[in-house]
């Protein structure tokens, strides 16, 4: 699809390229995220590959680096993006936005709100393969009990989004 879209496209203007890319690329690249998710540096590379080639096709960047480029776009890597979506999976399994048993999926480390624990931290259960270490309730679980407690606790799904962006942006993650 990037090659079609840079065989149409001779000049390759930043809006109209991102856009383009935005639409047709990378929903390919993100197709079922908290389904599957690589997590050989082989398989990982192998995708962000494709947004690095997308990304240097623009013309007049002036960063160096990718990530430069990334923050000159308003672009994330495509590992944060994945990060995202699991932590928006769970914020919709938690707060009833997919209709699902959240014991189902998750346990509780702690359903009592104490210092040292957030209620809605989830207990990471030790997996011992590579395969089941990579399950979404597992690798979901380290991300989301690694925010901040006025995000985890937002009332609105849009509301959770805005915040887990600008904290995501800020680095914090």
């Amino acid at each position: 699809m990037l090659n079609q879209i840079s065989r149409a496209f001779h000049y390759r203007d930043r809006h109209v390229f991102v856009r383009l890319y935005k639409t047709y690329v990378r929903v390919h690249l993100e197709f079922s995220t908290p389904v599957w998710t690589p997590w050989l540096k082989t398989d990982i590379d192998l995708l962000e590959k494709v947004q690095i080639r997308a990304v240097n096709m623009i013309s007049g960047l002036s960063g160096h680096t990718y990530e430069e480029k990334l923050r000159e776009l308003n672009l994330q890597s495509l590992v944060d993006r994945r990060t995202r979506f699991d932590v928006i999976q769970v914020y919709k399994i938690l707060h009833d936005h997919d209709k699902v048993n959240p014991e189902t999926w998750f346990e509780f480390e702690n359903r009592r709100n104490t210092r040292s624990s957030h209620y809605l931290n989830l207990k990471i259960k030790h997996r011992n393969t590579d395969l089941a270490r990579n399950f979404f309730t597992t690798r979901a679980a380290k991300h989301w009990n690694s925010l901040p407690s006025v995000i985890k606790e937002a009332t609105s799904l849009s509301s959770f989004k805005t915040k887990y962006h600008s904290f995501a942006m800020n680095g914090q993650n």
